[in-house]
């Protein structure tokens, strides 16, 4: 078993904080990169060693492998926990992390080539029996392969990035017309955001809720799931508002879906944390979409309904240590809600706010927990993701947890810039919302109309 003494945090905001935290707890000290545009980030002066790896851009800093690998290095480091986004899904900086002697806090190499690619991860899903939507065996070569699938399955359907993620790299056709249009605008943004133009075909499921299951698995061939959570509340396919358990799931579909997802797991020799995404009809048939070879942003909801902290659960797994739990062991109690407060105009199409908060007074009582960096006086930096905070409640029943998360965005103060919170009140008012009738349309269809 390996002995960690030092961990370097290769992400920044909330999930660096986050990752710092258990750090402390299991004392393990902790190396925070960072870019010049946070340099003056309160939750550096918590880390034990800072490093300024660049400037702003990302590209310049937290998407640079060889800088984070030379800090590494100069810190003498055990290991580099990548949070979510920028290169947690990186194949190419777990290798080299690999190569360095130096642990990666994430699946192995060979997982996450395997299941970061949605074609092979399909392909695989079909083998051991987990239902995926009809499209094409694989990628597609050409433009006239894409219309003689497309002729197959039937219309609509959606053209998508082998490599994408966060609603990039997707388009949906209706017809001949449009899927040309869409297969070429996919593969060029494929290209441009992960340097892959491989894209592959789908039937479109229209409205469907959108359910994933987090996994864990040690290296020793144990996996276990930790029950699902609700994710339909997007908008341009990027998550709002999360929750768990999924309201209305019947039973016998969610122990499919959970045992579903431990056998592609299982079947791809995956190690770690991990979150194995679905769609859900109308008729409550499932339908795998992808594996997130990384935390979530939205793993609070689960982290509270099972009282498991995933994030010390993915050091301790790196480590080499056995899950220490059954799947008998996991119990799923009360309901969690999750709503992601963005620094975003939702009346101006989502327009990015970056800028200086002028006041900051967050909500709190019992239940209640707030993951987030940021404070009064605190500078958005226009470069990075617009997510500023995460607003999270638990209570014993859904109606109780909604009333909770009511009450804390009437609370939530952030003035100087513009936020999503308006909207969020909104949606926790809807009846429909209310009443769990919920889908991947919801806020197209009730707010953005």
């Amino acid at each position: 078993m390996k002995k960690f003494s030092r961990i370097l945090i290769a992400n920044r905001g909330e999930i660096a904080l986050r990752i710092l935290r258990a750090c402390r707890e299991l004392g393990i000290e902790s190396v925070i990169v960072h870019s010049t545009a946070d340099s003056g980030a309160g939750y550096l002066d918590l880390a034990d060693r800072t490093v300024c790896i660049g400037e702003g851009p990302s590209q310049q800093s937290y998407l640079d492998i060889s800088r984070i690998i030379s800090a590494a290095e100069i810190e003498d480091v055990d290991a580099i926990h990548p949070g979510y986004g920028f290169l947690a899904e990186n194949v190419q900086f777990a290798e080299i992390c690999e190569s360095c002697g130096i642990e990666f806090i994430g699946p192995g190499v060979e997982a996450i080539r395997l299941l970061g690619d949605k074609g092979r991860a399909r392909e695989l899903a079909k083998q051991e029996g987990v239902p995926c939507v009809p499209g094409s065996v694989g990628i597609l070569d050409n433009e006239d392969e894409a219309l003689d699938v497309a002729q197959e399955i039937g219309y609509p359907v959606i053209v998508k990035a082998v490599a994408g993620g966060g609603g990039r790299g997707m388009r949906v056709a209706h017809n001949n017309i449009s899927l040309q249009n869409g297969y070429a605008q996919a593969k060029a943004e494929g290209e441009a955001a992960f340097g892959n133009p491989d894209v592959y075909l789908e039937r479109y499921v229209d409205k469907p809720r959108h359910v994933e299951i987090q996994i864990l698995a040690d290296n020793h061939g144990e996996v276990v799931h930790l029950g699902e959570r609700d994710c339909s509340l997007q908008r341009r396919h990027q998550k709002l508002i999360e929750e768990s358990p999924s309201p209305g799931l019947p039973p016998d579909v969610r122990d499919a879906m959970g045992d579903a997802a431990k056998r592609l797991v299982k079947a791809a020799g995956y190690t770690n944390a991990g979150t194995v995404e679905f769609i859900v009809d109308r008729d409550f048939n499932f339908y795998f979409i992808e594996v997130n070879t990384r935390i979530q942003v939205e793993h609070p909801v689960t982290e509270m309904v099972t009282g498991i902290d995933l994030i010390k659960e993915q050091i301790r797994l790196a480590r080499g240590e056995p899950l220490g739990m059954t799947q008998d062991d996991i119990q799923v109690k009360g309901v969690a809600i999750e709503c992601r407060i963005n620094a975003e105009n939702p009346e101006d199409d989502f327009r990015p706010c970056p800028g200086t908060i002028e006041k900051f007074r967050a909500p709190g009582g019992f239940g209640v927990r707030l993951d987030s960096h940021v404070y009064s006086g605190y500078t958005v930096p226009p470069n990075y993701d617009s997510m500023i905070a995460k607003l999270i409640v638990y209570q014993e029943t859904r109606e109780e947890a909604i009333s909770c998360m009511k009450r804390c965005l009437d609370e939530f103060t952030i003035e100087g810039i513009s936020t999503t919170i308006p909207l969020a009140k909104d949606i926790f008012k809807h009846l429909n919302f209310v009443a769990g009738k919920v889908n991947t349309g919801f806020i197209e269809e009730y707010f953005l109309g």
